[in-house]
């Protein structure tokens, strides 16, 4: 392990063009973690190249060379011309570093050295499946050092002896401020929250739905967290008393603000892990009264969410949605909520429909909750199944044009 110049790391990775013609695949910390500095020095000098990220955000420096490559899309690749999507549900996308995802170089934003070790800090998530790959492969694993971003531990920390180069930069970490939640979000939190239990272990995708049902739990006590990501909520709940102390507080990347970062700081109560485990199906079926709260873009009558695609065209992905759908199902006392709004406001359509076009992310939810009530889906028949979604899930102005479309699908 040496450490570089950015000149030197600039080299290094501009090198790589001389192995891999076609352009190299450049597997990086995504999210709110991205080493954007290192990326703009270096991708003006890299003509072609793949630069693999989840979720990766706005801003990323990208010529005409870049290929923006992803198992989940965030706002960064979304809609770009040049999209390569693998579609995969988190929890495997680690396999895929060890076969046709194989990264030619990985690019880290990490800590600072401490005891022969640095922290992946934010973003755990698929980097340690990486760097085993790129350990296997002989390809090189480089660290963008930052003192600002925290230390964490559990899967986070990583030895030098699985580094190749560093990198030293200071340099703000993006933030995401805590937005209040709409009107219609409260409601649908509020109408989730309720059916939440004391002792109950929470997970919260991505959306102002699930922050909004987060924020809303504070009265609760003995509440645990294993999920996959979480941001300021969790912060609320542990200084409301809401969840049990003697217990980690579990996941596998953070995103919110600076408040946040400084509390998961050197903070024993925060383990994060790498995705394999986080988002395995087994081990969330083993958490107490698993609670999954996720959102989609359609919900059609017979349970099944489209997360993923907007007029055949991709918008995010499967993420960790179907991990969580199955292993909460399948958990002591578990259930899986999805919770949407009753009407899309930007397309202006329902997001009940009678079946959805595009593939389905998730289906077999416990229940459906938009602000026009919540609709227990799971154990019911179809027809009942069906009924529930008109009449207490959908919105009042399509629950005639629903009905029609059950009764040509045979469900009235």
């Amino acid at each position: 392990m040496e450490t570089l110049s950015m000149d030197q790391t600039v080299t290094l990775l501009a090198g790589l063009h001389s192995e891999h013609p076609d352009g190299p695949r450049l597997v990086m910390s995504g999210n709110f973690s991205a080493p954007t500095p290192v990326l703009e020095a270096a991708l003006p000098q890299m003509p072609r190249v793949r630069l693999h990220a989840l979720n990766a955000q706005r801003g990323l420096p990208m010529h005409d060379g870049v290929v923006p490559e992803t198992t989940f899309v965030g706002p960064g690749y979304r809609r770009h011309p040049r999209l390569s999507y693998v579609p995969c549900r988190l929890s495997m996308v680690p396999r895929l570093y060890h076969g046709p995802l194989r990264p030619d170089a990985v690019l880290l934003h990490t800590t600072p050295p401490r005891d022969g070790k640095v922290s992946l800090g934010l973003e755990v998530n698929v980097l340690p499946g990486a760097i085993e790959a790129a350990r296997h492969s002989g390809a090189p694993v480089i660290a963008m050092t930052n003192p600002r971003m925290p230390w964490t531990f559990g899967d986070a920390e990583i030895s030098l002896d699985d580094i190749d180069a560093l990198v030293e930069v200071d340099t703000p970490l993006a933030t995401h401020d805590p937005i209040t939640p709409g009107a219609d979000a409260q409601q649908i939190g509020a109408r989730v929250a309720a059916e939440v239990r004391d002792g109950s272990t929470l997970q919260a995708g991505i959306g102002e739905v699930p922050d909004a049902t987060i924020g809303i739990l504070t009265e609760r006590h003995s509440l645990r967290v294993w999920t996959e990501m979480f941001s300021d909520g969790v912060l609320s709940l542990e200084r409301s008393g809401a969840l049990d102390r003697g217990v980690p507080i579990v996941t596998s990347f953070i995103f919110g603000s600076q408040e946040l970062y400084d509390w998961v700081h050197d903070n024993p109560r925060i383990m994060m892990t790498r995705t394999e485990v986080t988002n395995a199906p087994a081990k969330i079926a083993k958490q107490p009264r698993m609670t999954s709260i996720n959102t989609a873009l359609q919900v059609d009558l017979l349970d099944q969410a489209n997360a993923s695609r907007i007029g055949a065209r991709i918008f995010s992905g499967f993420g960790g949605q179907t991990d969580f759908t199955v292993g909460a199902s399948h958990s002591q006392g578990g259930r899986a909520f999805m919770a949407l709004r009753s009407w899309h406001p930007k397309a202006d359509v329902s997001t009940i429909v009678p079946l959805v076009d595009e593939p389905v992310t998730s289906f077999q939810h416990s229940a459906v909750v938009t602000e026009q009530g919540l609709a227990w889906v799971w154990g019911r028949d179809e027809r009942t199944q069906a009924r529930n979604l008109i009449e207490q899930a959908a919105h009042p102005d399509v629950r005639e044009e629903l009905w029609e479309e059950a009764a040509a699908m045979g469900l009235a």
